[in-house]
């Protein structure tokens, strides 16, 4: 991570760490592309982050922010250069200062149209697509789970559980992340089989409204067990979620109301994460920025 210092001193762009006290302006910075990210989802994420604001005459002008998970793993994300400074490379400089410290590590991001190949050129490769689905959603018929499978609500005393779900499926451990976005979802549901924990997902206030993910699920039909209840907890409630292009959820997800509306590119650079053989699956992220 930079010190506060110009690494191209010609035109007055200096990259230093982000602080708590930036999140003001790096909330401005998302709000003038539209997205639609609240100050406290800003603040949810920094707590697990470090993060880099590039200033340029005392103004942020682009902030970027990396996630570290165990000792081999990293998400980056939030990565934004305010339109008037597009084109000048900043974008890389604020890459490049984040993958230092990262050449052993398996990074993975979530990248926009404009920003691939940029990425592609730092190293990182497609590995497949994200479709953002969103809208007012409506109530969901509920599916039917074979016998000995049930869904129930979740417990805080289940935190370790569904650390090792989440581990097991995105490839990563976020243990931290998982505890507080259980301490803080409006609702999480299990999958149960026979009283053990094969998955979950969870309903979080995001946005506009409201997100479902992340969603674990042994398959297609747990998976669209549990969005369907969440689903109809937030019947008439804008809704957000972000699938994984080849989970099969598409048509499942437009039938309730929530449409496609952007496809972001998975993309990683270094070993490619793996999940353990008839593991569970990572159906649906937490966010685009962490995974």
């Amino acid at each position: 991570m930079p010190d506060q210092t110009p690494n191209a001193p010609d035109d007055g762009v200096v990259l230093r760490p982000m602080t708590s006290a930036d999140l003001p302006s790096t909330h401005a910075l998302s709000a003038q592309l539209r997205w639609p990210h609240r100050l406290a989802d800003w603040a949810q994420v920094f707590a697990h982050a470090e993060g880099i604001v590039a200033e340029r005459d005392g103004e942020i002008v682009a902030t970027a922010q990396r996630w570290h998970w165990g000792e081999r793993h990293a998400t980056i994300g939030l990565v934004i250069v305010t339109p008037a400074c597009q084109g000048r490379r900043i974008g890389h400089r604020l890459m490049s200062a984040m993958l230092e410290g990262l050449e052993e590590h398996t990074v993975l991001l979530h990248a926009t149209a404009e920003g691939r190949g940029l990425y592609e050129r730092l190293g990182f490769v497609r590995t497949g697509e994200l479709r953002q689905h969103q809208g007012i959603a409506q109530p969901a018929p509920l599916v039917a789970l074979q016998p000995g499978w049930r869904l129930r609500p979740a417990g805080l005393n289940e935190t370790a559980t569904l650390q090792a779900l989440d581990a097991a499926a995105r490839g990563m451990p976020r243990d931290a992340l998982i505890a507080d976005l259980l301490a803080n979802a409006d609702a999480c549901v299990v999958l149960d089989h026979d009283n053990e924990a094969r998955g979950f997902a969870m309903l979080r206030r995001f946005g506009r409204g409201h997100v479902i993910g992340p969603v674990v699920a042994p398959d297609l039909d747990g998976a669209k067990a549990l969005i369907a209840h969440l689903a109809s907890v937030n019947a008439g409630h804008f809704t957000r979620i972000d699938i994984d292009f080849d989970s099969g959820l598409a048509e499942c997800l437009e039938s309730i109301g929530l449409l496609r509306v952007d496809a972001p590119t998975t993309m990683v650079r270094g070993v490619p994460l793996v999940r353990p053989a008839g593991g569970p699956s990572l159906f649906a992220v937490v966010t685009q920025a962490v995974g």
